[in-house]
Parts: structure tokens; C-alpha cells; sequence
């Protein structure tokens, strides 16, 4: 009689979902533990930062895949006025990424009890990710970044206009309201008219580079229609010999674009931290 193995049953992640008070806001945070956490040794938390018009419910399932790749912990969670969290989207200024880098995630990390992260930040979430790493590099173990901006470009200026033109033709405001609910209009049009403003035309971080002492990721599709390869070339350049560049075929969200490619990077790239 021939054996026949049967495969091993996959082990439930352990996910706990709560409510983080800041600044007299609520902030909805997922924290995702590996099914068979190893050492008694404290190890960093994945902490994934989400896109302008994203939140934790749109990373869908990518950050419980990235915790079974790794065996770390991750953190997800909804900025200020994003998801689940609570607030308004408001009139932006130009320093609303350092805003979220320098004041909010610290906030988050320390309510959490975290004392090393790796961030996983995307597109708005990858600039973040920056700055925080020059801000607070004592906390911050290294940096993946997917499509993030340091500068603004004239492709990136194209892609949303062509973005707000489409928003009622493709019906972007409900799918937007799925996951933010009655603020995903004011939510599109807080991001758009901030990036197409004039006194935004000039926002530029490449002087913080020089800051971040940590390993860095440093991905972006080919095809992404928001960036060029020169936002991947500045950031390798300013960070230095720490920093790894990866062109990768795809658009602005790699990890739904091309999920295997960019979940076997992180799971190189952690395991040489």
C-alpha cells in the first residue's frame, strides 16, 4: 500500500484588533504574532504603513503572509482619519508626512511597546518610513519602501490628475467608501488637491537621507504611473551603501502586483538583519 503524506495543516496566525488613543484621536491597529514565535530574545515588529488612500483593511492579506515569511511580529495600522480610525481628513500642508513620521508613529510604537520596528511603508507610507528613520533612528532596524516619493515629478503630477478625472466615471468614491466609510470624498480630495497645489510643487526630503543609518529596501515598479526610477536612484544615493535598489515589473502596489517577488525581497532582506 502506497503512504500517501498528508499535507500539514497551516497554524491560525494569533491577530488581535484594538483602539490606540492619540492626540484625542482613536487609531485603529491589527497586531499579527507567527504562529511558532522562536527565542525567548526580543525580535523587531514589521510595522506596515499604508498608501495616501489606504488602510489596513486594503493591505488585505500581504502583512499575515510577510509575518508567516519572517516569524516577526507586525503591526497595522489606520493613520489619523484613514479606515477605521477615527477624525476627518483636512486641508494638508507640506509637512503632513513629517507630521505622521515625527509625531504620530512614535506614538504608535510607544503605546504598543514597541522598542524595534522594521516599517513596511507604501507610496505615502514609504516617505513616512523615511523620515522616521532619520527622526527616530534609535527605534527603526531597518526600511522597506514600496513606490515611495522623496520629490515631486511631472509623472506624478499626470498620474493624479488623471486620477481625479477618472474618480466619478470608474466610480473611485465607492470603492474608496468601502473602507473609509462617509470620509472617503473628503479623503481623495485632501490627497489630491494637496499634491496638485503650487506651494507642494517644491516638497522635496532627500536632505533627511543622510540621516538613516539603518539597512534599507528600496522597491518601485516599472510600470508605476506616480514615479519614475529616479525616485529609487535618489533614495539609494542619499541613504548610501546600507540602501538596495529593486526595479520590479509592475505598477504602484507592488505587493499586489507582484506579491511573490516582492514577499521573497522582505523575507531576504529581514533575514540579513
Amino acid at each position: 500500500m502506497m503512504n500517501v503524506q498528508r499535507p500539514s495543516p497551516i497554524v491560525p496566525l494569533s491577530i488581535q484588533e484594538g483602539v490606540l488613543a492619540i492626540r484625542r484621536q482613536h487609531l485603529f491597529y491589527r497586531r499579527i504574532a507567527p504562529p511558532f514565535p522562536s527565542g525567548s530574545a526580543p525580535k523587531p515588529s514589521l510595522v506596515f504603513l499604508h498608501e495616501g488612500l489606504g488602510c489596513t483593511a486594503m493591505w488585505h492579506d500581504f502583512p499575515a503572509c510577510v509575518v508567516r515569511d519572517t516569524g516577526l511580529p507586525a503591526i497595522v495600522y489606520d493613520r489619523p482619519g484613514y479606515g477605521r480610525s477615527s477624525g476627518a481628513p483636512h486641508p494638508r500642508d507640506n509637512h503632513y508626512l513629517h507630521q505622521e513620521a515625527q509625531a504620530v508613529l512614535p506614538r504608535v510604537l510607544d503605546g504598543l511597546r514597541v522598542e524595534s520596528a522594521i516599517l513596511v511603508g507604501h507610496s505615502d507610507g514609504g516617505s513616512i518610513a523615511l523620515l522616521a528613520a532619520a527622526a527616530i533612528p534609535e527605534k527603526i532596524a531597518g526600511i522597506i519602501t514600496e513606490a515611495a516619493h522623496i520629490f515631486v515629478e511631472p509623472i506624478t503630477i499626470e498620474g493624479i490628475r488623471e486620477a481625479v478625472a477618472a474618480y466619478g466615471p470608474r466610480h473611485i468614491e465607492q470603492r474608496l467608501a468601502r473602507y473609509h466609510g462617509a470620509k472617503a470624498r473628503e479623503l481623495f480630495f485632501a490627497w489630491s488637491d494637496t499634491w496638485l497645489s503650487e506651494s507642494f510643487q517644491n516638497w522635496n526630503i532627500e536632505d533627511c537621507l543622510d540621516r538613516i543609518t539603518c539597512p534599507a529596501l528600496v522597491m518601485q515598479g516599472r510600470q508605476d504611473p506616480y514615479g519614475s526610477e529616479r525616485q529609487v536612484q535618489s533614495i539609494v544615493a542619499g541613504v548610501g551603501l546600507r540602501a538596495r535598489a529593486m526595479l520590479i515589473p509592475g505598477g504602484h502596489a507592488l505587493h499586489r502586483d507582484a506579491p511573490v517577488l516582492v514577499r521573497e525581497a522582505i523575507a531576504a532582506f529581514v533575514e540579513t538583519l
